[in-house]
């Protein structure tokens, strides 16, 4: 098997109990934030660090994240704060959930050494309601024994740096996945976006300078200042430095997370879980959650897991959750299952979105309970095209593409669909 894999944001699977600090400093951790508490590190060298690393949000839109720190206002007096999106509810998408089950210690010093940069005192982790099982139980311990062991607080060290840690845990919308509409919650407010600008770098959290970054994004830091931008530039492609966790998920045989550098091909990713279940063969491929557009089979073999090679073949890196559909998938029936999602999770305060993703729910359940009509799938792809770009946020965008998609690569499946429910109809009342 070709394709390497690597541990940045995830331990390696010999750490006994990666979770804990002893764990964690064992392998390094922590060593970068001593140096900033003893006065070794500045905030100019950690934001050039980043800056020159090439890393880019991991949480879907892949803006680079050293350049959007230097958005923060240097010279504010004011209170600033980072906040950390671990909010992850992109259908397809579990890695952030493990990074604070299994290293939750690589994203606190990743927020310390962000928030430092930055000139922030104060972060908050916005978490997914439904990780109270363990992901929460875990991240809170390891917050108390970075507190006890003088990493988190006021004062801290030779320095006396301030940095305070709250976590926050939401109730499970997606739309607060948005970083607009997470800060609205944070603040106890429901949880719909703000129209941009401004962007939270000019107000933000309680109107106060904020950045908002993605869990796997804040814990790839330590691991860039521990070893260097260049290391972090050689371990991905071009434009698509250091690795990726990818979630693996649907008819594969080994589903799961596989960390590995970005540019990875899709079959060795493919093979890394076990290949297509039963034996069966590839149909089609939502590289980057449900979000982004289906690839074929055809298409999908031939890209590599990076940012430029995704956007080149119409698709998408978004979060790295890979699902992957086999020859028996109805595609109908899938589109029909994502278009739910949406039309439950839209806040509703934009009425193309609002009205929109209903529309497309109960066109695509017609097709599949035999009632809709040929035209239905130019309509389908009408309101798809009137959602896209029309709203606040890009929860309509997630909505719209899809259907675009779907109808692009298999709209020969949704024909056969319509005319074989026609037939039936006709066989009914002959």
């Amino acid at each position: 098997m070709s394709m390497p894999l690597v541990h940045l944001c995830m331990p390696p699977p010999e750490a006994e109990k990666p979770w804990l600090l002893e764990s964690y400093r064992k392998r390094g951790g922590y060593s970068s934030w001593s140096r900033v508490l003893d006065g070794k590190l500045k905030a100019a060298e950690i934001l050039r660090a980043v800056k020159d690393s090439g890393l880019r949000g991991r949480g879907g839109a892949g803006f680079p994240t050293g350049l959007k720190w230097s958005f923060m206002p240097s010279d504010c007096e004011q209170p600033s704060y980072l906040v950390c999106n671990s909010d992850e509810s992109e259908p397809g998408t579990c890695h952030d959930r493990d990074i604070l089950r299994y290293n939750p210690h690589v994203l606190i010093e990743g927020m310390a050494l962000a928030a430092y940069a930055m000139g922030a005192s104060v972060g908050y982790n916005y978490i997914r309601g439904e990780f109270l099982g363990e992901p929460v139980p875990r991240f809170l311990a390891a917050l108390e024994e970075a507190r006890a062991a003088g990493l988190i607080g006021r004062g801290l060290g030779k320095a006396k740096v301030d940095f305070e840690l709250h976590p926050f845990v939401g109730a499970g919308a997606y739309i607060c996945g948005e970083e607009t509409g997470l800060l609205e919650s944070l603040e106890g407010k429901p949880g719909k976006p703000r129209f941009k600008p401004p962007f939270p770098a000019q107000s933000g959290l309680y109107g106060r300078p904020t950045t908002v970054n993605n869990t796997q994004t804040l814990a790839s830091v330590p691991a860039i200042l521990q070893n260097g931008s260049e290391w972090f530039k050689a371990l991905g492609a071009p434009n698509s430095a250091g690795t990726m966790i990818y979630s693996v998920s649907g008819h594969v045989e080994r589903p799961g997370n596989y960390e590995a550098p970005l540019g990875v091909s899709f079959n060795d990713l493919l093979e890394h879980a076990g290949g297509v279940w039963k034996g069966r063969q590839l149909k089609a491929v939502i590289p980057g959650g449900s979000s982004v557009p289906v690839l074929p089979a055809e298409i999908i073999r031939e890209c590599a897991m990076d940012y430029d090679s995704l956007s080149k073949a119409g698709s998408a890196l978004g979060t790295g959750a890979v699902i992957v559909m086999d020859e028996t998938t109805c595609m109908v029936s899938a589109l029909r299952r994502i278009a739910r999602f949406y039309y439950a999770e839209s806040c509703g305060q934009c009425t193309p979105c609002r009205e929109g993703t209903g529309w497309l729910y109960r066109m695509l359940t017609r097709m599949l309970e035999g009632r809709a009509q040929a035209a239905d799938l130019d309509l389908l792809l009408n309101v798809a095209n009137n959602i896209e770009g029309h709203t606040i946020c890009a929860l309509g965008d997630a909505a719209a593409w899809p259907v675009q998609s779907f109808l692009k690569h298999f709209r020969p499946e949704f024909e056969a669909k319509i005319r074989s429910s026609a037939s039936q109809r006709e066989a009914a009342y002959a």
